[in-house]
């Protein structure tokens, strides 16, 4: 991508998967993103667990739901579409008992980081962590925020303007394109 700005409007969220691997390249600079973010008081209590067995993935897969907007049928991964890579995203709650900042701001330094390399994701809160948490090994002082799932697009993602207040579901067009409603810039951003 030539300037931020392109990255960040094409950078959205993929739910189908080529079943190609990704480099390990391209997975410690999604990693070295994660670890540059900031972080409240600089306390850094975030830490990953990556998940690239095909094996593995599919287990973690098994935990997860996807795109709450529409019928499983839909919004689901078939067969074959499947992500590549799960980065489960664990909180450390000696260091901070509150971290929702700054689990955000680094999935979004490590989901920009592997849109740059055609890399595509979906951050799943939408799982469950407690049998999650038992396969990372999680101790208590440890809690899953997310878990993000990686691979390369089979589809595009596109967004366009909320035409209706309160129509903020996405869905899907006729090629199976995912089409993401935005509210304009000026309903959302006010001048004192």
């Amino acid at each position: 991508m030539d300037n931020l700005m392109d990255l960040l409007k094409t950078r959205r969220t993929y739910r189908r998967f080529e079943q190609k691997e990704i480099s390990q390249e391209i997975i410690d600079e999604i990693l070295e993103a994660a670890r540059l973010a900031s972080s409240a008081a600089n306390k850094q209590p975030l830490s990953y667990i990556v998940v690239k067995d095909a094996g593995k993935v599919e287990d973690v897969f098994v935990y997860t739901k996807w795109a709450g907007a529409l019928p499983p049928e839909q919004g689901q991964p078939r067969e074959g579409e499947h992500p590549v890579l799960f980065i489960a995203v664990v909180e450390n709650l000696d260091i901070n008992q509150n971290c929702d900042t700054d689990a955000g701001l680094a999935i979004s330094n490590m989901t920009l980081a592997a849109w740059n390399r055609g890399v595509g994701s979906c951050m799943i809160g939408a799982c469950n962590k407690a049998a999650l948490a038992e396969m990372f090994g999680l101790t208590e002082n440890q809690v899953l925020h997310t878990v993000v799932a990686f691979g390369y697009p089979t589809h595009e993602s596109h967004v366009v303007d909320v035409e209706e207040k309160d129509q903020f579901k996405y869905y899907l067009d006729e090629k199976r394109d995912y089409v993401v409603p935005k509210r304009k810039l000026s309903d959302v951003v006010r001048y004192l």
